[in-house]
């Protein structure tokens, strides 16, 4: 009977534990908050936060080097984007007037930093930045004279030119991107990049088919607002991608959350929201078949791409990235955890 007992104790405490799956939190001593991350294999992780603040491992979180970049402790890094163990670039979000908008790079692992891109133009607050390759590359800051600030790279980001504000359609009034996931902008396949905006009376998504030298906007049909609209975007082939949303006011709040694509982002339809509801920051699939999204309200996943969703739970994170086995998310206050594929019978 005893047997039976602790047969069935077990049995149940398998399901209650993987009903309520968590986040395995990393024990890293910072009190920075993370928006950035960026798993380039299963064991090599960058992260960029506030106070000028970059983290990296290099054996999949069985250990942390916890930095800041010297002169930059004032500095907020809103997106990173690594080459390898050694070279990486970190963005900063923030007023260039009052010297916050840079782009450093380094390629001893963090040991010495360049700043390789810097302007005081009155206006420009970086949001993110993505590559295509080891040599090309592109960034946006919200907009200057009504139209989006993009600079490109050709040679890793050692050097950045401006791309012509004439091939970028002007943005609506208020209209602007939000600097929270490092995914307001993405790249896919060979030559698309993707914007996703809020701010004005709908969320819209502009599209670049050659490397961000000239661009179009894809109006939607989610509402947006000065706290709320589309705040990250992934693709997981050149046709078929998804954005996330909210309300960073009302994170909890229960609006439309998601949009589409199945046409390279010609077109976006609204999909279910997420469960849990809310503000969806950041969103990266696991395998090419689940999709996970990540937000202050909560961890989704959906193994439909998007037709529906679960909750894994409600720990607030702000980023993904996947890498293989590699499931890493990042969030405010030193926060850091990996995900577990067996959450998933993977």
């Amino acid at each position: 009977m005893k047997t039976l007992k602790k047969i069935i104790y077990l049995f149940f405490l398998v399901i209650y534990q993987n009903a309520n799956a968590q986040w395995l939190k990393q024990n890293v001593v910072t009190d920075a908050s993370f928006r950035a991350v960026h798993a380039i294999s299963e064991k090599v992780v960058w992260i960029g936060g506030s106070k000028g603040t970059f983290i990296k491992t290099l054996n999949g979180g069985k250990s942390w080097e916890v930095k800041q970049v010297p002169q930059a402790e004032k500095l907020d890094f809103r997106d990173v984007y690594a080459f390898d163990k050694r070279t990486a670039i970190l963005m900063s979000a923030g007023e260039a007037e009052k010297g916050s908008a840079k782009i450093y790079r380094t390629e001893n692992g963090g040991k010495t930093w360049e700043v390789v891109f810097q302007t005081e133009e009155k206006g420009v607050f970086f949001d993110g930045i993505d590559f295509w390759d080891k040599q090309n590359g592109i960034a946006f800051s919200d907009p200057i004279n009504g139209h989006f600030y993009i600079i490109k790279t050709k040679d890793g980001g050692k050097t950045w030119t401006k791309v012509n504000p004439d091939n970028i359609p002007a943005t609506q009034e208020n209209e602007a991107a939000f600097a929270a996931s490092g995914t307001s902008l993405i790249i896919s396949g060979q030559s698309n990049a993707y914007i996703c905006t809020g701010g004005a009376e709908n969320a819209r998504v502009f599209r670049s088919t050659n490397q961000g030298e000239n661009w179009e906007v894809v109006a939607t049909t989610m509402p947006a607002g000065k706290t709320n609209g589309l705040f990250g975007l992934r693709f997981w082939d050149e046709l078929h991608g998804i954005a996330v949303g909210g309300d960073y006011q009302d994170v909890s709040k229960s609006i439309p959350n998601v949009l589409l694509t199945n046409d390279g982002g010609k077109t976006w339809l609204n999909a279910p929201e997420t469960n849990p509801v809310g503000l969806k920051e950041g969103v990266d699939i696991y395998k090419k078949e689940i999709l996970i999204a990540v937000g202050p309200s909560g961890t989704s996943y959906s193994k439909d791409f998007g037709k529906s969703w679960q909750a894994i739970n409600t720990a607030a994170f702000h980023a993904i990235s996947i890498f293989g086995n590699s499931i890493w998310a990042v969030g405010g206050r030193g926060s850091i955890a990996k995900l577990e594929p067996t959450f998933f019978g993977k």
